[in-house]
């Protein structure tokens, strides 16, 4: 549910920017939005980067109830917001709170899923993001008509709903708490989750030794071979963020200028994410089975044929088709990804890794909505917004290439056995 309002927060912005761009009280043009837009994704990219570092010394639970109760504050404040540039201040702080929800997450879904299928599980979680783009889509649709763009952002505060009921039933990582020490409380979240009991044998930290040791295993992110397939895996984020963010934000606009009316473009918004869901469950069986280089190659291919098929104006129908593929060669291969990530690294710096690796691709989250606002505020037909996020799609089939065939221990990640999805359980 958390990433459901992760999904819906980081996509209301995309579908109501029709409705900001009729506000006349801000007369706002479409540059000005996209600054707006990335302003947002910059929140993102600050809020993986420190938020992943912190989960990994303070908790996974911790810092998802401190994110999520962050970003639903800020969202009530845009909703209020007098001025634009009020309005893009708390886009920017509220980012810093959404950007820390996906790095806890991953963490989670991997540490507390079957061995053999946890990059099923990584995408039926993320699945919430997806489906928070759908509602953002359809509420938009029935919402902003008669009431504006504001209501859409107060729905975004929902989340704090949630808090409480988290700081209740939502387990500590137990690798986390073994690092910590504190073995009793890991081997009851532990039998309660079905998962391997650590042992008592382990010599119970020193006052603030666990904080030094997870100093001491941060610091390991900046030698090899973490650091260089940490900035490999960057690299295949931004150009998949750059094409996901592009796509996400924009679309409902494309589709206007293109000629549709409001509703069915953001038809096709809702589309897109049906698609993401579908696909990202699909690659996510085939790379629990198969391992996840085969996978994302195939993944990005897609995307780069959706966006070659939007390029020439097909029909209707086609166009649907198109939008979906998108779905899953956009959103459906970075879980992919961001779970590749998260079985890659040890466990005593995935949090850390996968919030690194996060702020790194944010980068393309940032260039993305930038580059294709700054296309269609040119008037440049709208042909080539779809060819600005196809050069940087084909780059990406051609980085997973040179992704890493084993894990940071040594084992084999394209296998048919399922071995590719055990992590490291120490790091030396």
């Amino acid at each position: 549910m958390i990433i459901f309002f992760d999904g819906y927060d980081v996509s209301v912005f995309g579908a109501t920017i029709p409705e900001l761009l009729k506000y006349r009280q801000w007369d706002l043009n479409a540059a000005e939005v996209g600054v707006i837009a990335s302003l947002g994704l910059v929140g993102l990219l600050i809020g993986a980067l420190l938020c992943g570092f912190a989960t990994d010394l303070l908790g996974r639970k911790r810092m998802l109830i401190l994110c999520t109760s962050w970003f639903s504050a800020c969202m009530l404040v845009c909703a209020a917001a007098p001025t634009s540039e009020l309005f893009g201040l708390f886009r920017l702080l509220g980012g810093i709170g959404l950007g820390g929800v996906i790095p806890v997450c991953i963490a989670l879904a991997v540490e507390f899923a079957p061995p053999s299928r946890r990059y099923l599980f990584n995408a039926i979680g993320n699945a919430g993001f997806a489906m928070g783009t759908i509602a953002s889509a359809l509420l938009t649709i029935a919402i902003t008509p008669d009431f504006g763009f504001r209501p859409m952002y107060a729905i975004a505060a929902l989340p704090l709903v949630l808090v409480p009921v988290a700081a209740v039933v939502l387990p500590e990582s137990v690798d986390f708490l073994v690092a910590q020490g504190r073995i009793h409380e890991a081997q009851e979240v532990a039998r309660r989750c079905d998962l391997p009991v650590p042992s008592l044998e382990a010599e119970p930290p020193s006052p603030g030794s666990s904080q030094t040791v997870g100093w001491k295993n941060l610091r390991a992110l900046a030698r090899r071979p973490l650091l260089v397939n940490l900035l490999l895996f960057g690299a295949v984020g931004i150009v998949g963020q750059v094409f996901v963010y592009g796509l996400n934000t924009w679309l409902p606009q494309i589709m206007v200028t293109a000629g549709y009316g409001v509703a069915s473009s953001l038809g096709f918004l809702a589309t897109m994410s049906v698609g993401a869901i579908i696909g990202s469950v699909a690659m996510s069986l085939l790379a629990d089975r198969i391992g996840p280089r085969h996978v994302l190659v195939t993944g990005f291919g897609i995307g780069v044929i959706a966006l070659a098929v939007l390029s020439v104006g097909p029909p209707t129908i086609a166009v649907y088709a198109a939008v979906a593929l998108a779905g899953v060669g956009g959103s459906g291969t970075a879980a992919i990804v961001n779970a590749f990530v998260g079985t890659w690294f040890p466990p005593t710096v995935r949090a850390s890794a996968v919030g690194t690796y996060f702020a790194v691709s944010r980068v393309g989250s940032v260039l993305g909505p930038l580059i294709v606002g700054g296309i269609i505020a040119a008037g440049l037909p709208v042909r080539w917004t779809f060819y600005s996020l196809m050069a940087p799609t084909v780059l990406g089939v051609l980085l997973v290439l040179v992704l890493p065939g084993k894990r940071a221990d040594g084992g084999l990640l394209d296998s048919a056995d399922g071995s590719q999805a055990q992590p490291a359980a120490v790091m030396e």
